[in-house]
């Protein structure tokens, strides 16, 4: 168990915006609560569903794709085919060895790749519009930030209550 203060009551990051450093702070507890949960998790509960939940499988899955995504779209960009194949795949086992560990490393790769943007962004851009998604919905790029960071820390918390359940077994 981590004795350490929560991410957010360690101090401001290095070299991160200040606007951004909750953004940041969340990505990183998430990171380390990920670790943590998944030391040691057997493979072979990695896609079950229990009463129906979504599999440890998918939040992992999901939790870097969903990460790429948000801040594809605070780019200004739209998602490439890849993103969309992987979005499409999300849930499902694949005919290739996943396993908890590198999908715990894709999370955490693409936390370090959301940590070396947010890093990078200019605070006066935070209010620029952005659009989500195929209907374009509306929104910013702090408004896509500070969706990525709830967005992640609400599957965290999936992912551990499905864990847990799973581990009773």
């Amino acid at each position: 168990m981590n004795n350490k203060p929560e991410v957010w009551l360690r101090g401001p990051l290095d070299n991160m915006p200040g606007l951004l450093q909750p953004v940041a702070h969340a990505l990183l507890q998430a990171r380390e609560e990920i670790i943590e949960l998944m030391n040691g998790f057997p493979f072979e509960l990695l896609w079950e569903r229990p009463n129906g939940l979504a599999s440890p499988g998918f939040h992992l899955q999901h939790l870097s794709g969903v990460l790429d995504r948000l801040f594809t779209y605070a780019r200004g960009e739209k998602l490439s085919q890849n993103q969309l194949d992987y979005l499409a795949a999300e849930g499902k086992p694949t005919g290739t060895i996943i396993n908890v560990t590198i999908l715990v490393e894709r999370f955490n790769q693409q936390v370090d790749n959301a940590l070396a943007e947010l890093r990078k962004t200019d605070e006066l851009t935070l209010t620029e519009p952005r659009t989500v998604g195929r209907a374009q919905l509306p929104s910013t790029v702090i408004g896509l930030y500070v969706h990525a960071a709830e967005h992640t820390m609400r599957h965290v918390g999936q992912l551990l209550v499905t864990v847990k359940i799973l581990m009773l077994k």
